[in-house]
């Protein structure tokens, strides 16, 4: 039964039976016209709060010199790619209400299956060095500076870069050689590469075990290495004498527990939606928390924590302020 919810079966069809195939159907949500319009406005009300929040996070780190450290630096490039990840799949969407038109060509589709996964994997690597910084600042302060220098952070980000990139590349490139039959409607509001696989009338196994394979690689042993951090940070603070020094430092890890708990947390509740269940609206909903709501949130979470960041804000809107 675990085998067969790892790795679906499919049925191949033989090619008499395939149609030429051009493009998928989203069926995003709903498919009732009084939904469209609620809809189109509760996405674009989350895209522009997404885009503003995390556009003044990178404002804010890029214009104040006191913020150009290693976490701060890694913050902003997660901002980016939180950027990046909401304006891969939510104009799709808005413009598919605005036109009324739910088809996405096959093209158009790999494209945005691609960098979305680049943009997710991203994600993951980015929590993963911010959580290892934490640890080297608070157990390891008096070699801070020489461990976390420039060059490791820019390497660190240069590197995942590289190996998301190839590692989409190889999920595209596996389902290009699938084949698509009849069936090419998708209970989703985007390209997602489990929903993808669901349509092919191709045998999949070798695609599961590739997602599996990878995921255990990329997904999992990052997480290990973000437990790991936190373990030690946590018996670190707790060998602190006083109160307000163990406040002190855990507030400095604070706002990024937060998001990593978000970020896991919906990814987890994806995965548990789309295999425990047979609900496609569940993991839609689950879809849409983890590649759109939480990329709008992280910026919030970074700036209620944080008063380096409100400070930098401040000093960013009152010299715009005083510019005009």
């Amino acid at each position: 039964m675990l085998f067969s919810l790892l790795f679906p079966s499919r049925k191949v069809n033989p090619i008499g039976n395939q149609t030429q195939f051009t493009e998928f159907i989203l069926l995003r949500f709903s498919e009732k016209p009084e939904h469209q319009g609620s809809l189109f406005g509760l996405f674009l009300g989350i895209y522009l709060v997404a885009v503003v929040g995390n556009l003044l996070i990178m404002l804010a780190i890029g214009s104040d010199s006191h913020l150009h450290t290693p976490m701060y630096f890694f913050l902003s490039n997660l901002s980016f790619v939180d950027l990046c990840v909401v304006s891969t799949t939510v104009p799709n969407m808005l413009m598919s209400i605005l036109t009324k038109n739910k088809a996405i060509p096959y093209a158009n589709c790999l494209v945005q299956m691609y960098f979305f996964i680049v943009f997710v994997g991203l994600d993951n690597f980015l929590l993963t060095a911010m959580a290892y910084d934490r640890f080297v600042a608070i157990c390891h302060p008096l070699h801070y500076t020489a461990i976390m220098n420039p060059r490791l952070c820019g390497l660190t980000v240069l590197l995942s870069w590289i190996i998301n990139l190839l590692e989409a590349l190889l999920h595209s490139l596996m389902v290009t050689r699938l084949s698509f039959c009849k069936d090419h409607e998708m209970s989703h509001f985007f390209c997602d590469l489990a929903e993808v696989l669901k349509l092919s009338c191709s045998d999949t196994f070798s695609n599961y075990m590739l997602i599996y394979t990878v995921a255990g690689f990329l997904g999992i042993l990052p997480l290990i290495g973000i437990l790991f951090s936190y373990t030690q940070i946590c018996s670190s603070i707790l060998k602190v004498p006083s109160a307000q020094g163990k406040y002190k430092a855990f507030s400095t890890c604070g706002s990024h527990l937060s998001v990593v708990s978000l970020f896991y947390g919906t990814g987890f509740g994806v995965y548990l939606s789309s295999s425990a269940t047979h609900s496609s609206w569940k993991t839609t909903v689950a879809s849409a928390m983890y590649a759109v709501v939480t990329p709008m949130l992280n910026p919030f979470i970074y700036t209620l924590r944080n008063k380096d960041i409100k400070n930098a804000l401040r000093k960013l809107i009152s010299k715009t302020a005083s510019s005009q």
